[in-house]
């Protein structure tokens, strides 16, 4: 029970999260600020996909601990429906690994595009940029 409420808690805090992330990456003006708002949005998003995948029975890794592959024998589906009741869903997580690193990549690319506006406006405020009318 207890484990059952702070799970929802945790749920609750990332979604919090998520949106306060989401409201300053909308209000506020400079492009630093926003980096760093969507990279807790995405850091925040990655974790909910955690607790999405996670069962509060689970208590082992997904691993199938039956036989070895020099005597191996088919499990019964008792025995897989078994492990899969207690085994952690792996996709989830392969799919958050692949999340973290295109999240880098495009952190790097919005920082060193937030650099040349720097170095070619002078200013990171977006409501300072002026566009220039041909």
């Amino acid at each position: 029970m207890i484990a059952e409420a702070l799970f929802y808690l945790i749920v609750f805090a990332v979604g919090v999260t998520i949106g306060v992330s989401i409201y300053g990456i909308i209000v506020r003006p400079h492009i630093v600020k926003k980096l760093v708002l969507l990279t807790i949005l995405t850091d925040a998003a990655n974790v909910m996909a955690v607790l999405f995948g996670y069962y509060l029975r689970a208590i082992s890794p997904p691993v199938y601990p039956g036989g070895s592959l020099e005597d191996f024998a088919f499990p019964s589906s008792a025995q897989l429906r078994e492990f899969s009741s207690i085994s952690v869903d792996p996709i989830p997580q392969v799919l958050i690994v692949t999340a973290i690193v295109i999240g880098l990549a495009e952190l790097i690319f919005l920082s060193l595009v937030a650099y040349n506006i720097g170095v070619n406006y002078k200013t990171l405020m977006i409501n300072k940029l002026e566009v220039e009318e041909e």
